[in-house]
């Protein structure tokens, strides 16, 4: 568990040091109006509202697998890095008031890998895609939300596995093949729900921007 706790405080540290809260305002177009609430915040809530029963779901049913959802990608997407991390913890401390049957080492273990962990590697990956690939609204969906939630969620699974979050019911080398197919699950919807918000509301994607990717002038 030090492990875990460890990773949660060095990531919620430099998010909260990179005020985060910023992004949840911004200013009217007048020079010196006031502030507006910023788009955001409606991503935030849903996040903090819908999140929580996914991540407590495994323990509010008996199945011999114990499907686990993580979402962490997609809210690195919606929210960015810094106010994803918070929010994630906040996620955390939500599910294990939902399920009477997961305990506070379990939540942090959840915490960690299937927030904190992905979340990361999610922005690292990004900057790399874009560092390699460039700008592109077809590797934005492609590479960033479909095949890199697959990558980053099944590593972070792998080293919540090594570390000994193993997955209930499942043992060996078939756990490994359980966390592969249910990351490549996790990417469907994210991939799925990124090409509607880029299509429908990009102001909810705060990794989006359409003079980047669309070449659109401010």
């Amino acid at each position: 568990m030090e492990l875990e706790v460890c990773l949660i405080a060095v990531a919620l540290a430099m998010s909260l040091w990179l005020r985060p809260w910023r992004m949840l305002s911004r200013q009217a177009l007048e020079k010196d109006g006031p502030s507006e609430p910023s788009p955001l915040v409606t991503p935030l809530l849903a996040t903090l509202v819908v999140l929580p029963w996914l991540w407590a779901l495994p323990t509010l049913h008996r199945m011999p697998l114990q499907l686990q959802w993580s979402g962490a990608c997609l809210v690195v997407l919606m929210l960015g890095w810094p106010l994803a991390i918070p929010a994630l913890v906040a996620v955390g401390g939500i599910a294990a008031v939902l399920s009477p049957s997961l305990d506070w080492a379990d939540a942090v273990g959840t915490i960690a890998w299937q927030g904190v962990v992905p979340a990361s590697l999610a922005l690292a990956l990004g900057a790399v895609i874009r560092r390699l690939i460039g700008t592109q609204p077809f590797v934005y969906v492609l590479g960033r939300a479909f095949l890199g939630t697959a990558v980053c969620l099944f590593l972070a699974n792998v080293l919540g596995q090594w570390s000994g979050h193993s997955l209930p019911g499942v043992e060996g080398d078939l756990s490994l093949v359980a966390r592969w197919l249910m990351a490549w699950g996790d990417a469907f919807v994210t991939g799925m729900l990124t090409a509607i918000f880029v299509a429908f509301k990009p102001e909810w994607l705060a990794t989006w921007s359409d003079r980047l990717y669309l070449r659109k002038p401010d």
